[in-house]
């Protein structure tokens, strides 16, 4: 359809030109219909037949992105708080995909009182239909002690 489109706005290009050079009060009538219809239509077209090669590349590139399906959220179960003996949350977090994905994974350090000490959101990548544990370090080791529990989101957000 683009190499039709490119064809007529050569031709419509062409038919305005020798309109306009035959002059007349007949054909400069005519000439400014067919050669105002061929103008209109060879701006839109024209805007993108300039761009004929990228929008072809694109026009091929986009029916093979589309035919992949779009990626799921994946899961993230907590497995253990950091501790002054262990700095690290420890996440597991599952990817549902037949492909590769990563993923945001938000966990929340909170004190005795249950405020909010550090919140996080992490990219975590995860092989498909696999699962990764990741290890988050406490930002401030001073506050370790404070930690009274971690709190994770159940949804891995998938990313890319």
């Amino acid at each position: 359809m683009v190499a039709v489109a490119l064809t007529g706005f050569s031709s419509g290009c062409g038919h305005g030109s020798r309109s306009d050079d035959s002059g007349g009060p007949h054909g400069s009538s005519s000439g400014g219909l067919s050669s105002g219809a061929a103008y209109d239509s060879g701006v839109s077209t024209g805007g993108s037949g300039g761009d004929a090669p990228t929008d072809r590349s694109t026009l091929t590139a986009s029916p093979s992105s589309q035919t992949a399906p779009p990626l799921k959220d994946g899961t993230a179960v907590l497995v253990s708080c950091a501790s002054p003996d262990d700095p690290y949350a420890t996440v597991e977090v599952r990817n549902p995909n037949g492909r590769d994905a990563v993923f945001t994974v938000k966990i929340s350090f909170k004190d005795k009182q249950g405020f909010t000490m550090i919140d996080t959101g992490d990219q975590v990548s995860v092989p498909a239909k696999d699962t990764t544990t990741y290890r988050r370090a406490m930002a401030s080791a001073g506050r370790l002690d404070e930690i009274a529990r971690c709190e994770v989101n159940p949804r891995a957000t998938a990313d890319r």
